[in-house]
């Protein structure tokens, strides 16, 4: 009888888990549907990177445009384009423009995927629900299928009203958290035609060094 109920408890454990993960990706699935809904996206957020350990805490604040896989990325005073073909890393501070071809087998996070990641790649659980800044947001566990990956896990939270996402937190396993908070999100807007056009000459004339890789 005793081997029956712990049977039945643990089924009752797993089939919870089970909805609990199909709730998650049902979630995910309508903001991913959402997102690509949308003709241009602009993000502007935070980005806090923290190492009690190693005595780490940075903080900075970035923005981006992406208009499907092209976009326009500002952070910690660079800019990096890519046009669909080619990505250029413009620095001025060292006034140098790096140019590189975009690999097909590139598996790197891009700003272009950063709220698509998610769709591959990992298992997924139902977490916290937090009521921040007024809102009300949904926190949906990803841990990475692959064991080798340096990342433990990534808590992604969803404003249940928008379907957007809110926030990001990122666990190494190195302990290494890493934070993105969109301070705002915004979608169709009137973009110029030459915003992911870059102009090689006009770095030449003002000095930049081009260097091809």
């Amino acid at each position: 009888m005793k081997r029956l109920v712990v049977i039945a408890l643990l089924f009752s454990a797993s089939l919870g888990f089970s909805q609990n993960s199909s709730k998650a990706k049902a979630l995910l699935d309508e903001v991913y549907g959402k997102v690509t809904s949308y003709d241009n996206i602009y993000v502007d957020f935070k980005y806090v990177l923290n190492n009690a350990e190693a005595n780490i805490n940075q903080e900075t604040r970035g923005d981006v445009t992406m208009q499907g896989d092209k976009y326009l990325f500002n952070y910690l005073g660079a800019q990096q384009l890519y046009d669909g073909k080619k990505v250029y890393t413009i620095d001025p501070e060292n006034e140098e423009v790096t140019i590189e071809n975009k690999s097909e087998e590139d598996n790197t996070i891009t700003p272009s995927k950063m709220l698509t990641f998610y769709k591959q790649g990992h298992n997924y659980e139902w977490d916290i629900l937090q009521n921040i800044q007024g809102r009300k947001v949904q926190f949906v566990k990803l841990i990475p299928i692959d064991t080798n990956s340096e990342i433990k896990s990534i808590l992604l939270g969803i404003d249940i009203e928008t379907k957007h996402i809110f926030k990001l937190i990122e666990t190494g396993k190195n302990g290494t958290q890493t934070t993105i908070t969109v301070n705002s999100f915004k979608t169709d807007q009137p973009l110029s035609k030459t915003l992911f056009t870059f102009d090689e000459s006009k770095y030449k004339n003002d000095g930049y060094y081009i260097i091809r890789s």
